[in-house]
């Protein structure tokens, strides 16, 4: 049996003439570039969010980066992230000539660990970005509270959590921006790159408007120094279809990560693997099923010779990153960094997963510690 780690052809399929009616729409009105149907993108996913205001980008990368230049974020500045995640994260601060500045994460969840968060907060600290990683919602409450002890933003990385909540309130709605991505493996994934920034900040929206159009509001006439990080109409026409069945998909990613389960406790497999923790309050969503795996490396193998897909997000932690030797951190700077980057394994979870399918993946992995 063949189980890929995302099969994006058993999404599309079923949407296939919603979809390509939509693109031929907007090939017929010949406009590509912003547009109504970004506009629609943007008011239908800021209803769905749960914010005043989003604002279509090119990426979840630009999100991440335009968030940061609409606080004025630069040069000097300090911002608060974890190593365990993805590269934009803690790219868009140095690209901004800022400095990133590192909390280990939770192990049972992989999100910041909001109890080391305020030994490092410095008059130079100008945001904080908790990532939902793997799509659960990081301990919001907590980081908040810090944040506005010390007049510091917050900036939601949100781009593997669209449909996740914490205590009913969605993510990107959490901290004073949210970025997503909706890069094609994401839960509402493009045909290509595209982002969102939202807010309930009408200065905030404003400013990441402008600014991903080179810091123009008239054409030509540039009130700041901004990027080129459109969304394109055809992107917005695909995800506004799209948007109409996230959730479905997101329930399906869920109820398949309760039958993963109950199969690997059946298995009696949870001395050699530990299975992901939804924290109470959450609405996990499941962008990843990622557990730790005793034997991470041998198992991935095995499970690719035997027609499992797997990925590990993530195997190097930031911190330990050629590109930033001169942060000055050595390995056992953030151990449950590092042991994540270690064990983590994710494994197929993508809603159209047959129970035949989840079977056969924890089939095999018993399997595999049966021999080891």
């Amino acid at each position: 049996m063949k189980v890929p780690l995302l099969d994006l052809r058993a999404q599309y399929q079923p949407i296939r003439a919603e979809v390509m009616a939509a693109i031929e729409a907007v090939c017929d009105e010949q406009g590509f570039i912003l547009g109504p149907r970004v506009v629609e993108l943007e008011q239908a996913l800021a209803r769905y969010v749960g914010t005043s205001h989003a604002v279509g980008v090119a990426s979840g990368s630009d999100a991440l980066l335009l968030a940061l230049m609409a606080l004025g974020v630069g040069p000097g500045d300090e911002v608060i992230t974890v190593p365990f995640t993805f590269f934009a994260t803690v790219g868009s601060i140095s690209r901004l000539g800022a400095k990133p500045v590192f909390v280990d994460i939770r192990p049972e969840t992989f999100n910041m660990d909001p109890s080391q968060i305020e030994g490092k907060v410095t008059t130079r600290t100008k945001a904080i970005i908790p990532v939902h990683l793997y799509g659960q919602c990081a301990e919001m409450e907590a980081i908040r509270g810090i944040a506005k002890r010390h007049g510091i933003r917050v900036i939601e990385d949100a781009c593997q959590a669209i449909g996740a909540s914490r205590n009913g309130v969605q993510a990107g709605a959490l901290g004073d921006l949210g970025c997503f991505s909706f890069f094609p493996s994401k839960n509402l994934g493009g045909f290509g790159d595209g982002g969102l920034v939202t807010t309930n900040e009408s200065r905030l929206s404003d400013t990441v408007a402008i600014l991903r159009v080179h810091g123009s509001r008239v054409r030509y006439v540039h009130e700041l120094v901004g990027i080129n990080s459109r969304l394109d109409a055809l992107q917005a026409a695909v995800l506004r279809v799209k948007l109409n069945y996230l959730d479905r998909w997101s329930e399906g990613r869920r109820r398949n990560a309760v039958r993963y389960e109950q199969l690997f406790k059946n298995a009696n497999l949870l001395e050699r693997v530990t299975l992901p923790r939804t924290d109470g309050g959450n609405r996990h969503v499941f962008n990843q099923f990622t557990i730790r795996a005793q034997k991470r490396d041998e198992l991935r193998a095995y499970l690719k010779d035997k027609g499992v897909g797997t990925e590990v997000y993530y195997p190097v932690p930031l911190h330990l990153q050629s590109c930033y030797q001169e942060l000055g951190y050595r390995k056992g700077a953030f151990p449950v960094s590092e042991g994540a980057a270690e064990e983590a394994l994710s494994l197929p979870i993508y809603a159209e997963l047959t129970d035949d399918h989840l079977s056969y993946v924890v089939k095999t992995t018993a399997s595999f510690y049966s021999r080891h």
